[in-house]
């Protein structure tokens, strides 16, 4: 676990589920409008596996690390990595926006990869999230793919 200032980075646990389920709905609606412009078929496509029951799933997952921020109970933001080097989410509630649980997280889940034997880390940015991951580090790696209708950009570290 990590611990600063604001924010604890602690390996997630089931009874935190439907709580981190939250967040990562939230974050998308509310802060990705770059990427999904409030077109709903885009919208509930990015939507549809984030749901209580899929992130248990993640959770007990073997091969992955699935982690939470919060800060007096709160859940301020999820994140996941695969051992593989992957970094599968980074999502921030959009109540803590701008207080580095981005960053807290991604640094979590960069050790992960880390321990795992990892070398690089890899990614798929959204535009909503590409200036906070060059900031990181990490670096754009072939084309923007299209996935729902939006752009995802490669990126490795």
């Amino acid at each position: 676990m990590w611990c600063g200032d604001v924010k604890c980075v602690r390996t997630a646990r089931v009874a935190d589920a439907a709580r981190a389920c939250a967040v990562l709905r939230r974050s998308i609606t509310e802060l990705c409008v770059a990427d999904h412009g409030n077109d709903r078929m885009s919208l509930e496509q990015w939507l549809a596996n984030k749901t209580p029951e899929n992130v248990t799933a993640w959770i007990e997952a073997k091969g992955q690390e699935l982690v939470i921020a919060e800060e007096a109970g709160e859940v301020l933001g999820v994140g996941a990595a695969s051992a593989a080097g992957e970094i599968l989410l980074n999502y921030v509630s959009p109540d803590a926006r701008f207080r580095g649980v981005s960053k807290a997280i991604l640094l979590h889940l960069e050790t992960y990869v880390l321990a795992q034997g990892g070398k690089k880390s890899f990614l798929s940015s959204t535009l909503t999230a590409h200036r906070f991951y060059l900031a990181s580090g990490y670096e754009d790696a072939g084309e923007p793919e299209l996935w729902a209708g939006m752009s995802a950009q490669p990126m490795i570290k």
